[in-house]
């Protein structure tokens, strides 16, 4: 498949802020891509090489991508710096420097899908003494075969600048209409996705096989499965309204999610978000690898303690072991323990369609095949009434959780899902909203006084999964420091965008807009109708939205979550309809 047929979809879907076009646009590309290489072009799509728990990255750093556009442009860096100050992105430079370049291309040859992709993943795989020279050499002679719209993509891709405001729903859309015919056969898609977590391995099935062959792909070992999602519930009251009848609750501890898959001597810890974050946690990997257990995924959360007290600390003491060097040092200083709470696969069977209180049971085998006080069960009590919740929400709290998770006692696990079966309970409302929401950053204001040349405030959204979009309910610019300043600006620096995301709802201006990536935890003392916000737009009162009053960030950036995890518009309504009857009462 000639690349220039990908770049005239990518050009497309860049400069349009409608969902559905980026819908048919994608089905478009698809209905003229070989299946033999949908793969490919779905992971492209995506800005990897590979399925997210792979790990694979492109390696390049700006300065080297620099050294290899001088060398294909024939322009010195310092000349390159100069354009760049002006564009401000590496693919828009690349493209008039090699627009501008004193050598013809080096190949007649028509550039194609496959000898973008083999190169690009030649560049992440080589390593070692001499790696960067090499990777330059390879990039160099990439794009000196492409024509500067190509080789545009291809840096852009590098540096992991492709915003093409396409999610994963979008991209199952486009998939099923274009095989299928229908959209309707998207939830069989989602399916497999939840279960392999790898987009183009369900593409490229669809594409050469059959729906009959999506719905065969199961859980397997070491390819994550995508987790299952709790409801928040606003009080102990609504809570048994939802579980009618007994109920498993367990502590919600403040630390990291992560899912354990255990092979045959072989261990692989992958995060809430799929990646894998074996190398963070060796003491977790090292009890696993020792223990009896084989062929087996499990749930658990990672939490950080004091080696002299044993108490539980913040999650963000617990990010300081995401690091990739001085790692015996963080595991000195920052202990952990791992508390199991789920299993989906044991003994080289999936266990996801059993009921919460069997999988439950299959846990106490497994933790007693461990045989590591490091690796224990989540504690548990079966609950029966309002009043033994309340019980265990305040123990809960008093051991210092962030609240408790009940569970239905005969729910399965459901991948990928959010829904009732498993429920949040942080806190009961008073008059205030007392709980954290985690909000995506989407725009900003620039700072001005001791804030200039950082960001005042940001735009924050909450996600609508009707229609896969971020609704606008607060601004804030309070609860920063210094430190989260300049930590935030640097990361979202590369996800800047000089107009508004497709799939962001927004009616305020901003100074800048941002792919919508970055998650942070806010507290807020209520919520209020607002003319101006998107969330809840019409649902409480025609022509308005729902808004945080004196909104304040906690520290807390959710490097967990992915952006589709945020709080959702639902619960903001629930919120709100639940705050304004306690106040009433």
């Amino acid at each position: 498949m000639e690349f220039s047929l990908l770049v005239n979809a990518f050009e497309q879907m860049e400069t349009t802020t409608s969902r559905l076009s980026l819908t048919d646009y994608l089905v478009q590309l698809f209905k003229i891509t070989p299946p033999e290489e949908i793969e490919k072009v779905i992971y492209l799509i995506q800005g990897k090489l590979r399925p997210d728990f792979e790990g694979i990255e492109m390696g390049l750093a700006e300065k080297m991508i620099l050294r290899a556009l001088a060398h294909s442009s024939g322009k010195n860096v310092a000349s390159l710096l100069e354009i760049y100050r002006s564009t401000g992105d590496l693919g828009d430079l690349t493209k008039e420097a090699m627009a501008h370049r004193n050598q013809t291309t080096l190949s007649s040859q028509v550039m194609t899908v496959e000898r973008v992709y083999s190169v690009l993943f030649k560049i992440a795989k080589t390593s070692g003494p001499g790696s960067q020279e090499i990777k330059i050499k390879l990039v160099t002679g990439l794009i000196n075969e492409c024509s500067p719209r190509e080789a545009r993509y291809v840096i852009k891709f590098i540096v992991g600048s492709l915003r093409l405001g396409i999610a994963d729903n979008t991209v199952m859309d486009a998939l099923s209409l274009a095989f299928t015919g229908s959209k309707k056969n998207r939830v069989l898609l989602e399916n497999a996705y939840n279960s392999s977590s790898d987009l183009g391995q369900v593409a490229k099935i669809l594409a050469t096989e059959s729906l009959d062959a999506i719905e065969k792909i199961k859980i397997s070992l070491f390819k994550p499965v995508r987790p299952m999602l709790a409801e928040r519930s606003p009080t102990i009251e609504d809570v048994f309204k939802q579980v009618k009848g007994s109920a498993a609750a367990e502590f919600k501890l403040d630390g990291e999610r992560i899912q354990v898959h255990k092979g045959k001597g072989h261990v692989e810890l992958f995060s809430r978000r799929l990646e894998k974050i074996t190398g963070h946690f060796p003491d977790i990997v090292s009890i696993i690898v020792e223990s009896r257990i084989s062929n087996s995924i499990f749930e658990g959360e990672v939490v950080a303690i004091d080696p002299k007290t044993l108490e539980f600390l913040p999650f963000q003491v617990l990010m300081r072991r995401r690091r990739k060097h001085r790692v015996s040092e963080a595991m000195k200083n920052y202990p952990v323990y791992l508390n199991v709470f789920d299993i989906l696969y044991y003994d080289g069977e999936s266990k996801i369609q059993l009921p919460y209180k069997d999988r439950r049971k299959l846990l106490e085998h497994l933790i007693a095949e461990i045989n590591d006080r490091r690796v224990l069960l989540v504690p548990q009590e079966i609950v029966e009434d309002e009043k033994s919740i309340a019980r265990y929400l305040s123990k809960a709290l008093h051991a210092g959780c962030e609240g408790i998770m009940v569970k239905q006692l005969e729910s399965e696990y459901r991948a990928g899902a959010r829904g009732y079966a498993w429920i949040k309970l942080k806190k009961e409302y008073g008059s205030n909203l007392t709980d954290t929401l985690d909000l995506v950053i989407v725009g900003a204001l620039y700072g001005r006084g001791r804030r200039v040349g950082r960001y005042g405030a940001l735009l924050l959204a909450a996600y609508d999964p009707t229609s896969d979009t971020f609704k606008t309910t607060s601004k804030v610019g309070t609860g920063f420091t210094d430190q989260h300043l300049s930590d935030l600006y640097n990361n979202l620096e590369k996800y800047l965008l000089m107009h508004k995301h497709p799939r962001v709802d927004a009616s305020m201006p901003m100074d800048i807009w941002f792919e919508p990536k970055i998650v942070i935890e806010i507290v807020a003392s209520e919520i209020t109708l607002s003319p101006i916000h998107t969330a809840g737009m019409n649902t409480v009162k025609e022509n308005y939205g729902l808004a945080l009053r004196f909104p304040k960030f906690t520290g807390k950036v959710r490097d967990d979550k992915i952006a589709e995890d945020a709080t959702k518009i639902e619960e903001i309504v629930s919120l709100y309809k639940q705050q304004k009857r306690t106040i009433s009462n």
